[in-house]
């Protein structure tokens, strides 16, 4: 069953990845659907984590088909380290290290802002 949660999240999950690549076409000089995409669900991965860690109510299946599942599917650090590449080895290396800087400080401030938020609601 647990195999099941994973593997059904992990569809929408890429599904909505897909969906935000095709809202967000990519600019030719920065990888934005990326970057929104891995803030975003690092924010949701925020609020989520806080409420089962606060709550403890959630199966384990549950929380393997929301955070493995369709975080795991929905957030793109495989893309966003080819993206980084692509940019460096392209010769665009300060775009490279913008482009780490906004997803690694985005990301975490994004956890932060979706656990303040999940702490905030369950007060």
């Amino acid at each position: 069953m647990s195999l099941i949660s994973v593997a059904a999240g992990g569809a929408i999950g890429a599904g909505a990845r897909y969906g935000v690549s095709l809202l967000l076409a990519p600019d030719a000089r920065f990888p934005w659907p990326t970057l929104c995409v891995n803030v975003l669900g690092c924010f949701i991965a925020g609020i989520v984590g806080t409420w089962f860690l606060s709550r403890g109510q959630a199966s384990p299946n549950l929380q393997l088909f929301l955070i493995t599942g369709i975080l795991g599917g929905f957030t793109t650090f495989s893309a966003f380290s080819l993206d980084t590449l692509r940019l460096a080895e392209s010769g665009q290396v300060n775009l490279a290290l913008l482009n780490i800087m906004a997803n690694v400080l985005g990301a975490l401030l994004a956890v932060v802002c979706g656990w303040s938020l999940a702490r905030t609601i369950m007060a």
